[in-house]
């Protein structure tokens, strides 16, 4: 018979064959995409792909689109499904219509995925299940929730369903930051954002700061651990706190779902729930678009020092598991380049980090930021103690590859350093940024209290710029005058270092003008 493929496939599935049954249901019942196939039911592709296979010429498909013949969909009905339970949460969906409809606009819009930070889409129906789930399983209202990396736009849907909840998005991608501060700024909305690699450390503001922490990292078992791990750094409380992660693995691959299993256990993670295809995602289709929901409570807050943390986390990238870094010649031609005074010899390669100031007493610093996926740049440049620094970036970094970025990196610190790039140097891959220090005494007051920010950007910001005008004014403003000058901002307890950098561009010109009222 035509259909034995297809039984054969199903008994050798065992009692894991019902996901499978599904697929047929999908393709009985209409055209669907290959990308559907394995979305819908949670199936890997290579998993649809050989029931497609087994399907034959029973198949039909009309470009990327696939259903049974039905002159023979009567021949499969025996082997479909019928009825499945319906869960409880997206029974929920289907009736915030107008949540979803916001959301799918907040989708349409962000920034596009970097490969590099293993971004892939959630569904906004994932999203909006994610804020329904969170909003009926705890008492959110005056809590705080805090969403390590948030390319899904999570933040935006809890504010969406509940808006009495206080939001913090941790982010490397600062494209992100500024797309959520900005939506939510138009909404009232109250989500902050912050900056940081957490491979590098996490603003101490928020550390021992949120009740849940919800996180989707690298499904890798080192972006496991390492997420998992900060997200416990950042609960204020171990016993009532929360850690919510998104983790797929292909039923292919168990061993895989292992590993990053026994890294959460190593963290002291008790596993309370793990809700099965939880999530659904455009793409990931090797673990069939779908990730668990991981309800994880810590026994024990285990700090990651920067030095032992890997910087290698990801599937894809300069920065994958598998990568290698830029080679002995490039590093060479680094050291090479990098500014530095006669007598000195030349510095030795540096790896990327700026939990504090880097290269204090050092004449120059030489810093390999070949895997940088664009904000490792500006930070740098930011912690760095010396006033003579040369980096190693890719070649089609966004503050080298265009005049546009060029500039728009210069602006931000040219009262701290001239910056020279040298593009496809030293090789096609790479490109040198030399930053030569920038004189004082060719600044304005203006010029001079930015300088005096930039030079102490791991100091809280409302002390530091506070005495940058006391400093650049040469002591003709007290400091109570100077705290008056600077007035209210909502960043003054942070950071300069881990502002988004949107933020950090629009306070510039405010550092500046400052000195001059």
């Amino acid at each position: 018979m035509a259909t034995e493929p297809v039984r054969a496939l199903l008994a050798e599935r065992g009692p894991h064959a019902r996901k499978l049954r599904r697929v047929l249901d999908l393709l009985a019942d209409d055209w669907h995409t290959l990308a559907e196939l394995v979305r819908l039911p949670a199936v890997p592709r290579r998993t649809v792909q050989e029931l497609l296979t087994a399907v034959g010429d029973d198949l039909e498909s009309s470009g990327d689109r696939f259903r049974l013949a039905p002159a023979k969909a009567g021949d499969y009905a025996v082997f479909r499904v019928g009825d499945d339970l319906v869960d409880p949460v997206d029974a929920l969906v289907s009736r915030h219509t107008a949540q979803l409809r916001s959301i799918l606009a907040d989708i349409a819009d962000v920034p596009p995925p970097l490969a590099a930070l293993d971004h892939v889409q959630a569904t906004a129906e994932t999203a909006l299940k994610r804020a329904l789930w969170l909003d009926t399983t705890y008492d959110l209202a005056g809590r705080t929730l805090l969403c390590l990396g948030d390319h899904d736009l999570t933040s935006l849907a809890v504010c969406a369903v509940n808006p009495s909840v206080e939001v913090v998005v941790v982010d490397v991608d600062d494209r992100l930051l500024e797309y959520i501060a900005r939506r939510a700024e138009e909404r009232g909305w109250p989500i902050r954002t912050v900056h940081a690699d957490f491979r590098f450390g996490l603003p101490p503001a928020v550390l021992e700061s949120a009740d849940l922490v919800f996180s989707d990292p690298p499904y890798t078992p080192e972006g496991i651990g390492l997420f998992a791990a900060r997200a416990v750094e950042c609960l204020a409380d171990l016993g009532r706190g929360r850690v919510l992660l998104a983790y797929g693995f292909s039923d292919r691959t168990p061993a895989l779902g292992l590993k990053v299993q026994q890294e959460l256990q190593r963290l002291g993670l008790v596993f309370e729930a793990i809700l099965p295809a939880f999530h659904r995602f455009d793409g990931a289709q090797a673990i069939g678009s779908a990730a668990d929901l991981y309800v994880c409570r810590p026994t024990s807050r285990r700090s990651v020092s920067p030095a032992s943390a890997k910087t290698a986390i990801y599937t894809h990238g300069p920065q994958s598991v598998e990568a290698t870094g830029p080679g002995s010649t490039a590093l060479a031609a680094l050291v090479d380049l990098a500014p530095r005074p006669e007598s000195s010899p030349p510095p030795k390669p540096r790896a990327p980090g700026w939990a504090e100031p880097i290269g204090k007493g050092a004449a120059s610093l030489a810093v390999d930021l070949s895997g940088d996926p664009g904000p490792w740049l500006l930070r740098t440049l930011l912690a760095c103690s010396p006033g003579r620094m040369a980096a190693l970036v890719p070649n089609n970094h966004p503050n080298v590859s265009s005049a546009a970025g060029q500039q728009e990196l210069r602006s931000l610190v040219d009262t701290r350093f001239a910056l020279r790039f040298l593009r496809s140097t030293p090789d096609g891959k790479h490109c040198v940024v030399v930053a030569d220090q920038v004189l004082a005494g060719t600044l304005d007051a203006g010029g001079l209290t930015v300088r005096e920010v930039l030079m102490r950007a791991h100091g809280k910001l409302g002390n530091v710029w506070r005495e940058a005008l006391v400093t650049a004014t040469h002591g003709a403003l007290t400091k109570r005058e100077a705290r008056e000058r600077i007035g209210e901002h909502d960043d003054l307890e942070l950071r300069l270092i881990d502002l988004p950098r949107h933020r950090i561009a629009e306070l510039l010109p405010l550092i500046r003008a400052s000195a001059s009222h």
